[in-house]
Formats: C-alpha cells, structure tokens, sequence
C-alpha cells in the first residue's frame, strides 16, 4: 500500500495551482485545500526539507524536478482512475471525489492494470 496521502495531495495541488497562476503561495494551497495557515506552513516545510519545492524570497512556491515528476505521477492515477470509474458509470462529480481518495491508497501493480485498461 502507499503512504504519505497528505504529501501527495500537497504536490498535486501545486502542480494544478501552478496551471492556473503564476504565482503560488502557502495561502493558496490553505484555501485550495481548506487546511489551517499552520497545517500548510508545517507540510510545505517537510515539502522543501524532502527537495520537493523551493521558496523564492516572495513566498512563490515552485516544484523541484523531483516534485514535479511525483506530483504528475499523483495527478496522472487521478486522472485514470476517474475515468476509469466514469466508465463503470459514476458521474463526474463523484468519480474525481472517489479518485481523490483511491489515488493514494492503490498499489503500483493494481494501477498499471487500470492504466493500461482506461488511457488514451
């Protein structure tokens, strides 16, 4: 099983805000995800610590290559495993709901399986 669920949704979050703005702070990433200024000011720095990000003296939060190739693989079994159960007849909404959660939780063999069944 996979760990780290509360990293991975961090990462991925970046990497989608990161699509939107050029710009993106830890006060972003609290009102995207609904989480305490405290609770993100305390993962963004494991985030740094573990060279997943970088800080630029403005605050703007920028993926590594590292956390930019595990946020897209994050984001990547979100994106299958959704479409994966909107084939199986779970509208939109409650798909990407149900992927958010089953994306930390699956196993690598398990995935590859869906991916190779549900990509384009």
């Amino acid at each position: 099983m996979r760990t780290h669920e509360s990293e991975e949704m961090y990462l991925e979050t970046i990497l989608l805000l990161r699509e939107k703005r050029a710009i993106v702070r830890s006060i972003d990433l609290a009102e995207e995800l609904g989480y305490a200024k405290s609770s993100v000011s305390r993962a963004v720095n494991l985030l740094l610590k573990k060279g997943y990000i970088t800080i630029d003296g403005g605050g703007d939060i920028a993926l590594t290559q590292s956390g930019h190739q595990k946020a897209a693989g994050i984001y990547e079994r979100h994106l299958v495993i959704t479409k994966a159960l909107m084939t199986v007849g779970a509208d939109k909404s409650l798909a990407e709901e149900n992927a958010c959660r089953i994306e930390h939780v699956i196993s690598n063999e398990m995935f590859e399986l869906l991916k190779k069944r549900f990509s384009d």
